[in-house]
């Protein structure tokens, strides 16, 4: 019962693991979810997913009791209810620098008035099976993240973390060491604004999401209160093992 209980879990302040999946395969999904990884996020801001392509994938994270969210190209009402109507547990939306941003993703993501649009015969309704009462109990279930990528979004973390119907805070290092000017991440500026975005994520009881390359970045950055960490993506963990192996091969004496 991986996505029944994924966000009691999350919630819960449970460390959990997930990596963001850039290639429209199923097959990426059936392999990653053998791995151990807690949820998978599909990249459909940075990578080429059509709603062909991230319905396939779900079906399959579905199948296999993946939880799965949906990095939306934005937070556009309709992306959002394509992604949970496709069965993702939840949303992650980016470039949320404003309590009104915030709201309208909050509302997008769930039922009632200028909510989501509600259709029976989805995925995430099980196909014209379940009555409506039982379909709209679901909403519970659904999550949804504020990446916090911007200067302006770090400003108004606190306001932002405040909104009913945000679950999570995502901190983006890319995006913010960009926005703050620097080239590398790890600069001052971008451990203020972890600790920001920390500090809001306690005040208000949501969990601190973050994107690292390695384990090893995670334990460094544990200590501004994150618990879910998306690591890399297929795309490095590929390259990095092919990698490994073709330095050892070199490394044969002849």
């Amino acid at each position: 019962m991986r996505i029944a209980g994924f966000k009691s879990r999350m919630t819960a302040g449970e460390m959990l693991s997930g990596t963001f999946v850039k290639t429209p395969d199923i097959r990426v999904i059936e392999v990653l979810a053998q791995s151990g990884l807690d949820f998978l996020c599909l990249d459909a801001e940075h990578s080429p997913f059509g709603r062909n392509e991230m319905d396939a994938c779900l079906a399959m994270a579905c199948a296999l009791d993946m939880p799965m969210f949906i990095r939306v190209p934005s937070g556009a009402p309709e992306a959002i209810l394509a992604a949970l109507d496709c069965g993702a547990v939840g949303v992650v939306v980016p470039h949320v620098d404003s309590v009104a941003k915030a709201e309208a993703v909050a509302r997008a993501a769930r039922f009632g008035p200028g909510g989501r649009g509600f259709a029976g015969s989805t995925r995430w309704a099980g196909y014209a099976t379940r009555p409506m009462g039982e379909v709209l109990a679901k909403d519970v279930q659904t999550i949804v993240i504020a990446q916090i990528e911007e200067p302006a979004g770090v400003d108004a973390v606190a306001e932002i973390a405040a909104v009913p119907g945000i679950d999570a805070l995502f901190a983006g290092p890319g995006d913010l060491s960009v926005s703050y000017g620097e080239t590398v991440v790890g600069s001052e500026a971008l451990t203020r604004a972890l600790a920001a975005i920390g500090a809001a994520a306690r005040q208000h009881g949501k969990t601190y999401v973050t994107w690292v390359s390695d384990a090893a970045t995670a334990a460094e950055w544990a200590p501004h209160g994150m618990t879910m960490f998306v690591v890399a993506s297929e795309h490095s963990w590929i390259r990095s093992g092919a990698a490994e192996v073709a330095r050892g091969i070199r490394s044969i004496a002849p």
